[in-house]
């Protein structure tokens, strides 16, 4: 890819003039920030867009993408950190979809027919066995993608892009819904399909799983090339300045030194019971508390009933059972007001659906989940002028970069919208936090400032509820872990008491042989 530029139709710059190379038999890390312009690069090469202007040759070719099925018929496959599969279609029908006719040539009198003729599911069968056998990536073929778990479905997702030849495979992000053994497993397959001699562009914003799988690593900062490295070179700490232009403090633990009171929680669940939208238990028979001054944090791959278990603390979502407490007064059922009432506060895991209206200015977005308090509002009315006084303290307090007070929250970055969002939680008075991903998506930079923010606030003698599917986050943050897995908790214990094989077992519903109680 030569001097590749990317400017979209509201005059947003996403690449200013990239050059990327790949080689025969190599894993490239493509590594940045959020909006580094990593994903467009790919789309770019995937066809999936056009570039504004720049060129791409495969083998000393100049190539022109329209479409996704052009680049494939080079060679060249995406797989989308967002997965594209039919849930209720099985792994097969899944692989298969799009090219499940074929063309073939018959001679008929007067001249030739092409036909279109079903493919034969027994032999396309037996070739994806054998990829799967050659590559070591196996999956139920017979068994309806909604019903395995997430490991399982990317796995598809990749024999999807290798079933139709591709020798350049994009991996957008992996390893966001694996468990720890699973991420071993996908990179063994990267290697294996590598010493083939095919390729894979690893894109990612994890400077470590960048160092584990690649072996050159690109980094793109502000949509430029701002350096490229030999992987069993290259240090994280390099990589950290190449991608936010300064000095990042990686490895820290944030756990607090002093030892936990554990009198007097919080919050405290007790033999709760919550429904999933259809109708199945999804949480199933939990108990735990938090206590004063400590990070409880819940560990698993996202879909084992954490979300409905955090729906049903905040008001959410109504248990079938069992009891909620936040300082002594039960909420079970009751609404999110009540919650907050309560003394809760809540960074919910989808800020846009849950917890900002992008569509409203930042001074808006600052007064939700806040205009009852007498504050922000006197007879009936809210005191606008409380509201941007406190808007600009968020601005102030929490680095949120905005054009104005006024702008809509559409207009920010997510690490904007994501400040924002946690200093308006942050600056209540509450006594529990509820923190869900409060990481996900996010750049280094902005990743670290919202952890360091969360463990001050600990540290302040709030009690923080934190769920997260970064174990590395997990393990940094939290003073006790449970590790959650189809609605239960399989272990609670310190953090000091479990091993990361420990947490990556469990993550995957096996008990270790000797387990934190």
């Amino acid at each position: 890819m030569i001097n590749i530029h990317k400017v979209y139709p509201d005059g947003t710059i996403a690449l200013r003039g990239v050059d990327f190379t790949i080689h025969s038999g190599e894993v490239v890390g493509l590594l940045g920030e959020n909006g580094a312009g990593k994903t467009t690069l790919m789309k770019i090469l995937s066809g999936f867009i056009k570039p504004t202007r720049g060129k791409i040759l495969i083998d000393g070719v100049s190539v022109k993408f329209n479409s996704p099925r052009d680049a494939l018929n080079q060679g060249i496959a995406m797989v989308h950190q967002i997965f594209t599969l039919v849930p209720n279609f099985t792994a097969l029908e899944n692989i298969i979809l799009g090219y499940e006719y074929e063309w073939s040539v018959q001679k008929r009198r007067g001249g030739v027919l092409g036909l279109i003729e079903p493919l034969k599911l027994s032999e396309v069968k037996k070739n994806i066995v054998e990829l799967m056998d050659n590559l070591g990536l196996k999956v139920p073929l017979e068994v309806p993608v909604e019903k395995l778990p997430l490991g399982l479905r990317q796995r598809i997702e990749i024999l999807k892009a290798l079933y139709k030849r591709a020798r350049i495979l994009i991996l957008d992000e992996p390893t966001s819904f694996l468990t720890p053994l699973e991420v071993e497993e996908l990179f063994k397959f990267i290697r294996r399909f590598k010493e083939q001699g095919n390729s894979v562009v690893f894109i990612t914003h994890k400077i470590k799983e960048a160092l584990s799988v690649a072996d050159r690593i690109v980094v793109l900062r502000k949509g430029i090339v701002a350096g490229e490295l030999d992987a069993n070179r290259a240090t994280p700490e390099e990589l950290a300045v190449l991608m936010v232009g300064k000095e990042i403090k990686l490895d820290v633990v944030f756990r607090r030194k002093n030892p936990i009171e554990y009198v007097n929680p919080v919050l405290r669940i007790r033999d709760l019971w919550v429904k999933n939208d259809l109708g199945a238990y999804a949480v199933k028979g939990v108990s735990f508390e938090v206590y004063p001054g400590e990070i409880f944090g819940i560990a698993g791959v996202e879909g084992n009933g954490q979300d409905e278990l955090i729906e049903a603390i905040t008001g959410l979502r109504k248990p079938e059972k069992g009891v909620i407490e936040v300082n002594g007064v039960a909420i079970s059922g009751i609404s999110p007001l009540s919650f907050y009432k309560a003394g809760g506060s809540h960074i919910p895991g989808d800020r846009e659906r849950y917890g900002l209206v992008v569509d409203f200015t930042v001074t808006e977005n600052s007064l939700i989940s806040r205009q009852w308090e007498p504050l922000f509002i006197k007879k009936g009315r809210i005191l606008w002028s409380s509201v941007r006084e406190f808007a600009k303290k968020i601005i102030s307090s929490f680095n949120v970069i905005t054009p104005g007070l006024e702008a809509p929250v559409r207009s920010l970055s997510g690490g904007n919208r994501q400040r924002l969002l946690v200093g308006r939680e942050l600056s209540k008075e509450s006594k529990l936090i509820i923190a869900v991903h409060p990481t996900k998506g996010l750049d280094i930079a902005s990743t670290m400032y919202i952890r360091e923010l969360l463990a001050k606030t600990r540290d302040e003698g709030k009690a923080i509820l934190l769920v997260s599917a970064d174990l590395e986050e997990v393990l940094q943050l939290s003073d006790r872990i449970a590790v959650m897995y189809e609605g239960e908790f399989l272990a609670i214990g310190k953090t000091e008491e479990f091993t990361l094989k420990d947490i990556g077992l469990l993550m995957g519903g096996v008990k270790p042989v000797k387990t934190s109680s």
